[in-house]
């Protein structure tokens, strides 16, 4: 059998105190033109292409006792209806509708006695405009044996491809208790090393409410003896619920901040990030509070051979980078977080971004799910929230001969961690996606704005160093 990693159970065992599966909103052009994206059309091409992702016809079968880590097993009651849903808002219907439904789906775990995804389509956007949130567990696509649904039903073209002969899948029988036990003790006795990993994860949930309670006294104790607790404003303790922000900015308008004062592309994101924090930070009723840096993970792609292989021709590895958000210079805030990555880009290390986007498919829903297992992975590290940034193609793309217009990341939360931040760029666009919990963080959409505002700031900068610079004769 198919075994669930440590890693990937370490995820799992996290959704007890927050789900953490990824998400994905992209906007398409509207079925009323005759070449737009409806249920009928999304549901046949899922049918067509899910042969090429079998992870997605699988669920997770428990061993009995815990003797082993879960198994992979085909659902034999497998319903394609189930997984792909419709849905609508009120005509016409306007972004702030559509986060405020995807926040509510978004909050929502997932089933566990099913294939771990879902797929809605959401009709009634104004300007003839269809909706795709895709959610799926990071347990899916590992970017070794599976890639995310996303990264297969995109095509290059406006004609949709065939990939293949008719699917004639069907589930295999479920094996039954006795056969589950026995398949488990002989991984067990064929690889132990693993089995104690396993049992180790396990015995976490036990250990969890005795290190809350340790937390708890810590925290008492530091309060007492004049220890300084946290002051990020975004780490806190999470409700059930999220909000969603999303935002946009021109590609053009980055690189043009990049052309005036270096370093590349994702140390301006992380700039425009730094600097939207900022702003919101001085919106708030107890305003800077002395804060000075927030503490950012980013997973970033790299060549390691030590580090577990992708078929994406990459690996993932976490960077921490401290955003200067108490800079109130916009450049200095640039170069300081350019200093910071420095050491990645030059220690050869560092993949290109076009090399990212010429991965076959459409992969950036895949690289934001792996960069979500790594966060998972990495809580153990002190940061106060995360950002993913993936570079995709700058050509159009389609789904079902419908028009991809836009798309947006939707990461996932954390235990502890009120805030991530996810960046696609793609077809001109810079496309981020802000995940918060709905209570920790009421004026989410204030940030929002203020990321907007960063990017103006940076580019008058720009715009103002170019000015200044000497002209030829």
């Amino acid at each position: 059998m198919d075994r669930l990693r440590p890693r990937d159970l370490a995820l799992l065992a996290t959704e007890s105190q927050t789900p953490v599966h990824n998400a994905t909103v992209e906007i398409f052009s509207g079925g009323a033109s005759g070449t737009g994206l409806t249920h009928e059309r999304l549901t046949a091409l899922v049918a067509e292409r899910i042969a090429f992702v079998p992870r997605y016809r699988q669920r997770l079968q428990e061993v009995p006792g815990g003797l082993a880590a879960p198994a992979w097993v085909d659902d034999t009651r497998f319903d394609l209806g189930y997984h792909v849903r419709r849905s609508a808002l009120p005509r016409p219907g306007g972004d702030d509708q559509l986060r405020e439904l995807v926040a509510r789906i978004v909050s929502r775990p997932l089933d566990r006695s099913r294939p771990l995804w879902e797929l809605y389509l959401v009709e009634g956007l104004e300007g003839d405009r269809v909706a795709l949130l895709s959610k799926s567990h990071p347990v899916l696509a590992d970017g070794v044996v599976t890639v995310d649904l996303a990264q297969v039903l995109i095509d290059a073209e406006q004609e949709s491809r065939s990939l293949g002969d008719a699917d004639t899948w069907s589930a295999r029988p479920r094996p039954g208790a006795a056969a589950t036990a026995f398949s488990a003790v002989r991984d067990t006795v064929r690889d132990p090393g693993t089995a104690v990993d396993t049992l180790t994860v396990a015995g976490t949930g036990a250990l969890r409410g005795v290190a809350r309670g340790v937390r708890r006294v810590t925290t008492l104790g530091g309060a007492l003896g004049g220890g300084a607790a946290s002051t990020s404003p975004v780490t806190r303790p999470l409700s059930q619920q999220r909000r969603l922000v999303l935002a946009r900015t021109d590609l053009a308008t980055l690189r043009e901040v990049r052309e005036a004062h270096g370093g590349s592309v994702n140390d301006v994101v992380l700039a425009v990030v730094a600097g939207g924090l900022r702003g919101w930070l001085m919106t708030r009723s107890e305003s800077m509070g002395g804060i000075r840096k927030l503490r950012a993970l980013v997973p970033l792609s790299v060549f390691d051979d030590e580090l577990e292989a992708t078929s994406l021709g990459s690996q993932i590895a976490g960077q921490l980078v401290d955003l200067p958000v108490g800079e109130p210079n916009p450049v200095l805030r640039l170069h300081q977080v350019s200093y910071s990555l420095k050491a990645h880009r030059e220690g050869g290390r560092a993949v290109a971004a076009r090399r990212l986007v010429s991965t076959a498919g459409f992969a950036p829903s895949t690289y934001h799910a792996l960069g979500s297992r790594l966060v998972a992975a990495e809580r153990s590290s002190h940061f106060d929230l995360s950002v993913t940034n993936v570079p995709g193609p700058q050509q159009p793309r389609y789904a079902a001969g419908a028009r991809l217009l836009a798309t947006y990341p939707v990461p996932p939360l954390m235990p502890d961690h009120a805030l991530a931040i996810g960046v696609t760029s793609y077809d001109g666009g810079v496309h981020f996606g802000l995940t918060a919990d709905r209570d920790a963080l009421p004026d989410a959409d204030v940030l929002g704005q203020c990321l907007l505002e960063a990017v103006d700031e940076l580019v008058d900068s720009a715009r103002n160093a170019g000015s200044r610079a000497p002209r030829g004769r």
